[in-house]
């Protein structure tokens, strides 16, 4: 499993940066996609600057791309891979189905995407707790006359977040509360990701992807769109262009590894967010995290 916005903390990757070439060559490469030096922020903060958009999805995928580099063949053989959103693109990296180079260079480009379409309509987002699916859809059905408010994240059973217009994803929020809803968190996030909003990112998304070389992964890889294997080369294209304004099923995606008997969980990347969602809605046999060297080196000792 692989991480995606909001995973990301100052420092992230340092350890890796400082001790394999390879890792600092995916950085100088990303550096020069972006125009930035990505180490310097990553590293050093500030954490505003790292919280944008257009710098926090490269920032999360080079430190999933990096764990990948430092294990080289010490990576366990798997059965499935899948990742939260920009995640997804760590994961076909994973996989094979797309070269490191181009993850980081469709990801510069969606995160840039993304972050002017932002800029066009500005939104936000709120994690409900506490409330079904079909509550959730019933909040933003009543919300949706003060703007537009969709769901964008099935985390969990008990956690979905709404996006949408600022005003629309407030008052979505109030009226979760108000039904039963055990929590509403309006979130820090720049945008309104997964909803109709983002829709002026996806023909560009679209046109980048339309000859970028891309091949069936070797291990299946769940997407989100439709928590199912992903197959063809053309599929895997059209479903990284819905994805951007289509929800997050990810709660889905758990349910379908359970079904198919994964009871290990690995989650590679900054933070522990999805080995906490596994946790609770999997109830895996062993949930391993690989964030840092000093996790990698212990991994010898973990029966995966």
């Amino acid at each position: 499993m692989f991480p995606g916005q909001a995973s990301q903390y100052v420092g992230m990757a340092q350890d890796l940066h400082n001790n394999f070439e390879e890792v600092r060559n995916l950085y100088k490469l990303a550096s020069d996609e972006l125009g930035e030096d990505i180490a310097r922020f990553s590293f050093e903060g500030p954490a505003e600057k790292l919280k944008r958009t257009r710098f926090t999805q490269p920032a999360i995928l080079l430190h999933s791309l990096a764990v990948l580099t430092a294990l080289k063949e010490s990576l366990p053989p798997f059965d499935y891979a899948c990742g939260h959103s920009l995640g997804e693109y760590s994961a076909l990296a994973a996989t094979g189905a797309m070269s490191f180079e181009l993850a980081i260079k469709a990801v510069v480009k969606r995160a840039s995407l993304m972050e002017e379409a932002c800029q066009v309509s500005p939104g936000g987002m709120a994690a409900i707790i506490g409330l079904t699916e079909e509550q959730v859809l019933e909040v933003c059905r009543k919300a949706s006359k003060n703007g537009v408010v969709v769901p964008a994240n099935f985390n969990s059973k008990s956690q979905i977040v709404i996006s949408g217009s600022v005003e629309a994803v407030k008052v979505a929020a109030e009226i979760a509360k108000s039904d039963g809803a055990k929590r509403a968190i309006i979130l820090e996030v720049g945008g309104a990701f997964h909803s109709p909003l983002m829709e002026p990112a996806k023909a560009g998304m679209q046109q980048f992807l339309k000859d970028a070389d891309i091949k069936c992964s070797a291990v299946p890889v769940i997407a989100n769109v439709s928590a199912k294997p992903v197959e063809s080369s053309a599929e895997i294209k059209q479903l990284l262009v819905a994805q951007i304004t289509s929800p997050v099923k990810w709660s889905q995606t758990m349910s379908y590894l359970v079904s198919n008997d994964c009871t290990r969980v690995i989650e590679i990347g900054p933070g522990k967010v999805l080995a906490g969602m596994a946790k609770r809605d999997m109830s895996a046999e062993k949930i391993t995290n690989l964030d840092t060297i000093e996790d990698i080196e212990s991994l010898a000792t973990v029966s995966v």
